[in-house]
């Protein structure tokens, strides 16, 4: 996980910082499975948990060239209460995280116009550019305070099918996910699952078998006076 200019800090004085996180799932149409792996046992965040592939922005994914932007709804939704530049970040940093927590490959062959930044040299010289367009944008929460780390994460739907490598080959993936797997939606309960991940799941296995984009996307926001389950238009859900 990289690291990322952060936002305006909460009272408690923790940064919130903007990340991405890719629930890539495959078999929609038998028996769906989610890609995850587990987090290290001295991790500062979410130790020991199983979690999908995900991490902060950092400062070179707002100008990465990506060979598809993310679908136009998708933006627009992503576009709400944040900077400009920010759908094109976040695309960018899903799209690097799973590749560096994965080694899994969401682009187009093609050659880099341009400088590479840093951090995308190893997913460029896969002969891939990042491609957004198969990114479903279907939640967004903010971790509550007092932890650690916060971060006003969005999470992305992908379909395996769009990836452009093997989705068991995780041979690539750096080592910050361990016993990365595909894990069947009716078995992933009986792993160590943090509480928003939870959530999400439970939006994520309504949709499974739909491929379509969400009529609202939900926002698990927490600040300093209270937690509130809203949907993307600021309305508290079933206020719609």
């Amino acid at each position: 996980m990289t690291r990322q200019t952060p936002q305006s800090p909460s009272r408690d004085k923790t940064a919130i910082r903007n990340a991405a996180t890719v629930i890539a799932i495959r078999d929609r149409n038998s028996r769906p499975s989610v890609l995850m792996g587990q987090r290290g046992a001295k991790a500062a965040f979410m130790p020991n948990k199983f979690v999908f592939p995900g991490g902060a922005v950092d400062q070179a994914d707002q100008h990465v060239p990506l060979a598809a932007p993310l679908p136009s709804l998708c933006a627009a939704r992503l576009a709400q209460d944040a900077p400009s530049e920010m759908p094109r970040a976040l695309a960018a940093a899903a799209i690097r995280e799973l590749w560096e927590e994965t080694g899994q490959i969401l682009g187009q062959s093609g050659i880099w116009p341009g400088a590479i930044p840093d951090d995308w040299l190893s997913f460029a010289e896969t002969g891939h550019r990042p491609s957004a367009d198969a990114l479903q944008f279907v939640f967004r929460a903010i971790t509550p305070p007092g932890r650690p780390r916060r971060f006003d994460a969005r999470f992305f739907m992908l379909d395996a099918e769009a990836l452009m490598s093997d989705p068991d080959d995780f041979g690539r993936a750096e080592d910050e996910l361990s016993h990365l797997q595909w894990i069947p939606l009716d078995e992933v309960r009986n792993f160590d699952l943090p509480f928003i991940t939870q959530v999400v799941l439970a939006e994520i296995t309504a949709r499974a078998h739909d491929d379509t984009p969400p009529t609202s996307v939900p926002f698990f926001r927490n600040d300093d006076e209270q937690s509130l389950f809203l949907r993307l238009n600021g309305r508290p859900q079933g206020h719609e």
